[in-house]
């Protein structure tokens, strides 16, 4: 990847954060064209940092790899509402390597924990990894980021 990718990172703004529910499944989805790209010891680190960063935040964090459409924001906010639980503590990262696109999405309750400075921060830093093609390193290091920018939410405050 190069330094061109377009990144964008923005807390969900629909009013219906929180009262869509279809299905609670797997935490990430990478589209048939992009199976490839890893390794079954990349997946292992990616379905790693994902849960981690779950168990440590009380957050619902989730993963989308593949193309995003032309209205990239639009694509992914419609994906964080219909990603099923409860999407107000939902934290979706979406990237499109072929677009060179990367989108956070956090619903309204993981706004607060998960402020835009940093979304922000973990762009940056996500981007720089990607940048050097390090995908994988970029997505752990990017759930790291976030997760402790979290907090756990029993010691917020504190």
């Amino acid at each position: 990847m190069s330094s061109s990718l377009q990144a964008q990172a923005h807390p969900q703004q629909s009013p219906d954060a929180g009262h869509t529910s279809t299905k609670d499944t797997a935490n990430s989805v990478v589209d048939d064209a992009n199976i490839g790209l890893f390794s079954y010891r990349d997946l292992a680190r990616i379905d790693e940092a994902l849960t981690m960063s779950t168990k440590e935040t009380g957050l619902r964090f989730t993963l989308y790899i593949g193309d995003l459409g032309r209205d990239t924001r639009a694509t992914v906010e419609d994906m964080h509402q219909r990603s099923g639980g409860d999407v107000s503590n939902g934290v979706l990262v979406a990237i499109s390597p072929g677009q060179r696109v990367l989108e956070i999405v956090t619903g309204t309750s993981a706004a607060r924990r998960l402020p835009d400075r940093a979304c922000a921060l973990a762009v940056l830093s996500m981007t720089n990894r990607l940048g050097s093609g390090d995908l994988v390193g970029a997505i752990v290091n990017g759930f790291r980021q976030l997760s402790d920018s979290a907090g756990h939410p029993a010691r917020r405050g504190h």
